[in-house]
């Protein structure tokens, strides 16, 4: 290198003044137990209730259990590849979906992931799977109707947008068809419909979106599906992920159906993924709070108030 003194110095002062010193701070953990979709991480002493957590291998976990000296996380992907003594990293963020209109037609899993083989879905936003239920003040009463297409229904229990109705009755007797017969009335009424599944057989997925399909209503619907073989942390989440999706339409002030199917078998998920956890069972093996897991769901199925949007969230939990 040919040059004076002075130039070299100058150079030397210009490249300290543009040197930005970058140090990235991350509390970590190590994997002390994994198996049946449940890690038991130690070393994590600052981290939250809910805060997604993410392995080396790139899967990521709720933190669900908040002990003395370990944490208790729920997997969202296989623990196949996780290993004991893995470096467990906060991200510092609670979990979140993606969510857009490019959902609309699609069939996605519980983390927003398209799985009928369309391609990749490409959304802008994000929505918290875990979120406070509206507030009073934020609220209006019920008053337009949703038409079910079901004389019966229509005419003597008729349901309004924002409302939530149970759908209850014994094994094969047509619970799912009143719910996939709502979504079918629904075309030209300008309501977007997402219908979640929970613990279903993949078979029965595949003919609920070629019925909707045929029907022309997956133009302006989404399946979201936690199928029989996933794991119970995954299908836990599938609910709340589909509500969060529904969320987003609201808060265009789109008028949005959302349809549980069902809400026993979230139940069901729920008391496997906490007696995995070693938390306390109450009446037949259900933690207590199994009450307010539904609770805190369906209370953010709600219409709002014209100043906050407009939109509205009709929920038909089946069970």
């Amino acid at each position: 290198m040919n040059g004076k003194p002075e130039e070299i110095v100058s150079i030397l002062k210009e490249e300290i003044s543009q040197y930005e010193q970058k140090t990235q701070v991350s509390e970590t953990g190590s994997v002390v137990q994994v198996g049946d979709g449940i890690a038991t991480v130690y070393g994590l002493e600052n981290v939250m209730y809910g805060e997604l957590l993410e392995f080396e291998n790139g899967v990521r976990a709720l933190a669900m259990n908040l002990e003395t000296g370990s944490v208790g996380c729920a997997l969202l992907g296989p623990e196949e590849g996780i290993e004991e003594g893995d470096l467990v990293r906060r991200t510092g963020r609670r979990a979140d979906v993606p969510a857009g209109e490019e959902m609309l037609g699609r069939v996605i899993d519980a983390l927003g992931n398209p799985i009928d083989g369309k391609g990749p879905i490409h959304t802008t936003a994000t929505m918290p799977i875990e979120r406070e239920a509206s507030g009073v003040v934020t609220r209006k009463s019920v008053t337009v109707p949703l038409q079910t297409g079901i004389l019966a229904v229509d005419a003597m229990v008729p349901i309004g947008r924002g409302q939530r109705e149970l759908i209850i009755g014994d094994r094969q007797t047509g619970k799912t068809s009143i719910a996939i017969d709502t979504i079918l009335n629904q075309k030209g009424q300008d309501v977007i419909c997402i219908y979640v599944a929970i613990g279903q057989k993949n078979s029965t997925v595949a003919k609920i979106y070629n019925s909707l399909e045929k029907g022309g209503a997956m133009e302006y619907s989404i399946i979201l599906s936690a199928s029989a073989s996933e794991p119970a942390p995954v299908q836990y989440i599938a609910p709340y992920s589909g509500v969060a999706i529904a969320e987003y339409f609201m808060a265009q002030g789109k008028d949005v159906l959302i349809v549980y199917d069902d809400l026993s078998k979230h139940a069901v998920a729920y008391r496997t993924l906490s007696l995995l956890l070693r938390r306390s069972p109450g009446r037949e093996a259900y933690p207590g709070d199994v009450f307010y897991l539904h609770s805190r769901l369906l209370e953010r199925a709600c219409r709002m108030a014209p100043q906050y949007g407009g939109g509205s969230i009709t929920a038909l939990p089946i069970i």
